[in-house]
């Protein structure tokens, strides 16, 4: 069974989802903010977080980094809007994804379980080296000059897909159904912020990318080639 922190200042939001996910197969344990929040997180040792952005005190995009930086558990935001500061912050924040408020808890249980399994992805056979870069599919490790690169489930992901076939060109839709598992017309900005945090972690210039090139108007491809 699942474990899934939930960190909502709403009671009425809060129990609504905690009743709905349980009834799915998942253990829910409620915060009604970020300090709560982060400090269950260590006792807690959630298998996902869902976290709403408008909190009091810290505010979600403050407990996003925070959650990231102490590990890679997956976080998927709630948000009252769909507006670009808040997705956009979000994402750039460490998020994996998101959903717009209210919420059917049987779609939220579908996303939930679309991050879980991106985050026990099952490894293939080949170390495989681009430059500095080892990426190493059986141990799901990825190291730059011989340092390991920490790496989110869904930065691994994408990652492992870019780099499978080097040179192939992947449109951020087909990325989305891959690496997300988004099987309908979805949201762009997850991939885009999703690959500048993998750039950062494995460029030596992010603006001047080496291994994840854009290709304008289609998508991205993995490089050199």
């Amino acid at each position: 069974m699942p474990t899934v922190l939930l960190i909502e200042d709403d009671p009425a939001v809060s129990e609504g989802l905690c009743l709905g996910l349980s009834r799915h197969g998942h253990r829910v344990e409620p915060a009604e903010d970020g300090e709560r929040g982060l400090a269950l997180l260590e006792s807690l040792n959630p298998d996902l977080v869902l976290l709403d952005l408008m909190l009091p005190g810290i505010d979600g995009f403050e407990v996003c980094r925070r959650i990231r930086a102490a590990g890679s558990v997956p976080v998927i935001m709630l948000t009252a809007r769909g507006d670009d500061f808040d997705v956009v912050g979000g994402l750039e924040a460490g998020a994996d994804d998101y959903v717009v408020k209210p919420v059917r808890p049987r779609v939220l249980d579908a996303r939930i379980r679309a991050v879980l399994r991106r985050h026990q992805a099952v490894g293939e056979q080949d170390q495989v080296r681009h430059g500095d870069l080892l990426v190493d599919r059986s141990a799901l490790v990825v190291s730059k000059a011989d340092t390991p690169v920490g790496l989110t489930p869904t930065e691994l992901r994408l990652l492992l897909e870019l780099s499978r076939v080097p040179g192939r060109v992947f449109s951020r839709q087909q990325l989305l159904e891959l690496v997300w598992e988004h099987d309908f017309l979805g949201d762009s900005r997850l991939v885009d912020a999703c690959v500048q945090r993998l750039r950062a972690k494995i460029e030596d210039v992010p603006a001047d990318p080496v291994y994840i090139r854009t290709v304008r108007g289609f998508g991205y491809r993995f490089g050199p080639v």
